[in-house]
């Protein structure tokens, strides 16, 4: 299973950025998937969860609101729809396949990772 994500990169605070995970070598539209971020020193955290078909979602409390996480299984990508972004919000994002999430455990599959940088 490869997951391969994009759309990182630097933007002021306030604005907004849209992350893509591109999956192969599976069946993508088997699996529940996540968004993960960590932020220096920090721990990985969950962000975003999204069943199999997209009709059940969950936010973290600092990203509710601000925050949308969609898929699309016709093309095995997954997105993540930030606005409204805070320098906190710095972090690497990950992508992650197969987890039970509502239990707080990821998949074993993941992403290399994309950066996210919010200027104060």
């Amino acid at each position: 299973v490869q997951l391969v994500e994009s759309g990182g990169g630097l933007v002021p605070a306030g604005g907004s950025l849209r992350l893509s995970c591109a999956a192969s070598g599976t069946t993508f539209s088997a699996n529940a998937m996540g968004w993960y971020r960590q932020a220096p020193g920090k721990q990985r955290e969950l962000v975003a969860h999204i069943n199999s078909d997209g009709s059940s979602t969950k936010y973290a409390d600092s990203v509710k609101g601000r925050f949308t996480i969609s898929r699309d299984n016709a093309k095995n990508t997954m997105y993540l729809q930030m606005n409204s972004l805070k320098p906190e919000g710095t972090a690497v994002y990950y992508c992650n396949a197969g987890g039970l999430y509502v239990l707080g455990y990821p998949g074993g599959y993941w992403g290399q990772g994309t950066q996210v940088t919010v200027s104060s």
